[in-house]
């Protein structure tokens, strides 16, 4: 089953990534590119997902239709 996690991206001074999630406690995730950090996050959220099988979380199941940003470099 898939569920949907809302990660909050933030670009640090250092020049590094940084992903956080209001509705997944204790998600944080660093990276040096935007798409490693998006690996991590996805990793961190898994097992937090793992580890918190049988409580009540606030993730939504990933429905046929959601809203994607699209980050185009130009």
């Amino acid at each position: 089953m898939e569920k949907l996690v809302n990660l909050h991206i933030q670009r640090l001074p250092e020049g590094v990534y940084l992903a956080t999630s209001d509705n997944l406690q204790g998600l944080v995730a660093q990276g040096r590119t935007l798409a490693e950090t998006l690996e991590i996050a996805r990793d961190v959220a898994k097992k937090l997902i793992e580890s918190q099988e049988g409580q009540d979380a606030d993730l939504a199941p990933l429905s046929d239709n959601f809203d994607f940003p699209l980050v185009v470099g130009i």
